[in-house]
């Protein structure tokens, strides 16, 4: 029997799952829908031709919608309500990053599934579902290269709009690598520093670009990852992984490669959801997979969006001070011990 879903926030990304859900996935219908612009809710029950309704708030969503899991892709400080009405009422809960954005929320929201005894919650992380980010996790976990000594990333936009600043470098893109870069070594962050270079001419006045945040695990393991949101050229991930006995590198996106005009050359992508389309696939599938195999999510838990937003303050905080700060996170709870292992697909 398929899992019933309802659907908080209909804008881009709400719509994306929307589409994922009904055309391309197995295993979910969408049956409830609602937004805060109620037109944005009704259109997307017509642009998907979904026999779904459409609920004025997510608390009559999740009380009366007849659903066994909710999807919150609303706005970011609103995710925390719906995920503990969620909770409250015993649905399962696939919730956008951020779970929620205070530290203080994320736990509140432990607590909360703590409390009920079971987990209910999948924060999308969708990193962890690339396949190249899974052969990098199975290298190390394999001891492929050894133990882990440094990690060298990179993550780049072509370009941004003049509504980013530079504190989103860490809420809105450094918030990926801190997920899935603790998930690669299963090693807690220690510190963040943040250093700014020379400011990149495409950067809007008040954006400070680019930046370089270096973090340093609990057991030594230095990780440097440079955000560049105005390097022009393409959208860019890159990850290099530093062992004991080689080195194991993200992939590249595949590509054909050209001969032409005295140049050897192969495409870049220019757009994040055309590099990251087959893990929002895979990462849905493996979440409706899991509830109907193991009675849970199996993914990344409010745990893991706990330890990113702790992680995401401290390097704020170093963005101001251009100190190095300590990222203290509270003691993992058993409930959600060994949650690393079973995350990858």
């Amino acid at each position: 029997m398929a899992l019933k879903i309802g659907v908080i926030g209909t804008g881009a990304i709400g719509r994306e799952h929307i589409k994922r859900i009904t055309n391309t996935l197995s295993g979910g219908e969408i049956v409830a829908v609602t937004d805060v612009n109620q037109e944005s809710a009704k259109q997307s029950v017509e642009q998907y031709g979904l026999n779904a309704t459409v609920f004025p708030d997510d608390a009559t969503l999740i009380a009366e919608g007849n659903v066994d899991a909710v999807f919150v892709t609303s706005w970011g400080p609103a995710h925390e309500g719906s995920v503990l009405k969620a909770i409250e009422a015993g649905k399962y809960v696939f919730c956008e990053k951020p779970l929620a954005t205070t530290a203080e929320g994320c736990m509140r929201i432990v607590e909360a599934e703590m409390k009920h005894g079971k987990k209910l919650v999948q924060v999308g992380f969708m990193r962890r579902y690339d396949s190249g980010y899974v052969q990098l996790k199975e290298a190390i976990d394999n001891n492929f290269i050894g133990e882990p000594l440094m990690l060298h990333c990179a993550h780049r936009n072509p370009t941004v709009g003049e509504a980013y600043s530079t504190d989103m470098a860490i809420s809105d893109t450094l918030i990926h690598e801190i997920d899935v870069l603790h998930w690669l070594v299963n090693d807690d962050y220690k510190s963040v520093q943040v250093l700014f270079p020379k400011k990149n001419k495409y950067a809007h006045q008040g954006l400070r670009d680019p930046q370089m945040v270096i973090l340093e695990t609990e057991t030594g393991i230095i990780i440097n990852v440079e955000i560049s949101v105005n390097c022009q050229y393409g959208y860019d991930i890159q990850c290099e992984v530093v062992g004991e006995e080689g080195i194991v590198k993200l992939p590249e996106v595949a590509s054909i490669t050209h001969r032409k005009k005295a140049t050897l050359g192969a495409n870049i992508l220019m757009d994040w959801k055309d590099r990251f389309i087959d893990a929002y696939d895979v990462e849905l599938q493996h979440f409706m997979d899991s509830i109907r195999d193991n009675g849970e999510p199996n993914g990344p838990t409010a745990w893991d969006g706990y330890i990113a937003q702790v992680t995401a303050d401290a390097c704020l905080k170093a963005q101001e001070s251009g100190q190095k700060e300590d990222v203290v996170l509270k003691e993992q709870p058993d409930f959600y011990k060994n949650s690393l292992k079973t995350a990858s697909v």
